[in-house]
């Protein structure tokens, strides 16, 4: 059993042609609405909804918004450490949740906050701190703590989430401090080969405090009726791509030094000419964005053997999204979902588990 997600564009990134903003598909209530309708409609597990200052349109808002109209996948918030403080964010999640029925995840981000710089250890430093003082506010437990950028002394907001309990935390990171973070660790796209060495890697560093963690996968798909038409669909997708362009839109992102987005870029000097990686993983995806930089290429077939093959590698939930968002998530609903035994994550029983 895995966990099924796709992604609403609320960051501005969705197009037909890579690179060439489209009005039709520009971050919007009403369009980013349409993609998560399509998904619960679809029956997807859980939808990953983005968060970028500079960028679309407010996740929170949109999610308190689109909670009610789309009754059954839940929503994964990306949550950025640090732009809001840690009490008034527990408040804040927890009346979401309660909104949604207790459908509330979250994806904790370790950015800058807009306006700063800082260096990646005391990022992920400050992002443990925050992790920990929000998990226990939203376990409804008082916080009593003091640390090297949190002073948090109090109780828990009297709104708790519907389960009394915090919503699972996805969090992802390749740089060592951002492995020392504890979470649903959330991978961008890699060969399995490389999947396993993180793997192996985060592993080793949980057990060694006497827990261990579970692992997400977050990447693009593209799925079509034969591998050819796949890879067709591929090739489309960049030809209208300026790679001027697509180094400005790759610069945008708050996270465009990032460990994680310098492997997306060694993988893409590793691919063959048509920039796979692996026969069915497609690097080009990231000459025009950043952060989660491949996708999955072929027929239905192809594209779950991928899939399985992943989860028999450890991981147990997938984040999908392709272009544009609304017509590649009802193509993947189509051919390969069906054949996924899917559901949501649930918290282990095992309370030392790290989620």
């Amino acid at each position: 059993m895995v966990e099924m997600s796709c992604f609403s564009a609320l960051c501005d990134d969705d197009y037909e042609f890579l690179g060439v903003p489209d009005p039709e598909l520009a971050s919007t209530w009403e369009h980013c609405r349409n993609i998560v309708l399509t998904a619960d409609r679809h029956r997807f597990d859980n939808v990953l909804l983005p968060s970028g200052y500079a960028l679309g349109i407010d996740n929170t808002a949109f999610a308190a918004a689109i909670g009610p109209l789309a009754p059954y996948i839940r929503l994964l918030l990306a949550v950025r450490c640090g732009e809001l403080i840690v009490p008034q964010l527990a408040r804040q999640l927890a009346t979401l949740d309660q909104i949604l029925g207790g459908r509330l995840t979250v994806n904790i981000i370790s950015s800058d906050r807009p306006g700063e710089t800082m260096d990646g250890e005391p990022r992920y430093r400050r992002s443990t701190e925050v992790m920990y003082a929000l998990r226990e506010l939203l376990d409804r437990k008082p916080v009593a703590f003091d640390g090297e950028f949190l002073q948090v002394h109090i109780d828990p907001p009297r709104v708790g989430t519907v389960s009394g309990r915090s919503p699972l935390f996805y969090f992802g990171g390749l740089s060592p401090a951002a492995r020392d973070c504890a979470a649903v660790f959330l991978m961008w796209p890699d060969t399995t080969a490389g999947v396993l060495e993180v793997k192996a890697d985060m592993d080793a560093r949980a057990a060694a405090k006497g827990r261990r963690l579970r692992y997400g996968w977050r990447s693009h798909v593209i799925v079509r009726p034969t591998e050819d038409e796949a890879r067709a669909a591929a090739r489309r997708l960049l030809s209208r791509l300026d790679g001027g362009l697509g180094a400005e839109i790759r610069s945008r992102s708050l996270d465009a030094t990032s460990a994680g987005v310098v492997r997306q870029a060694e993988l893409r000097e590793q691919a063959d000419d048509e920039g796979y990686i692996e026969r069915h993983l497609w690097t080009g995806v990231g000459r025009a964005r950043s952060g989660a930089g491949a996708a999955i290429v072929g027929d239905p077939e192809q594209v779950l053997a991928k899939i399985v093959e992943l989860r028999d590698a450890g991981v147990e939930a997938f984040i999908l999204s392709g272009y544009p968002h609304a017509g590649e998530c009802d193509l993947f609903a189509r051919y390969v979902l069906p054949e996924i035994e899917h559901g949501p994550l649930r918290f282990d029983p095992d309370p030392e588990v790290l989620s």
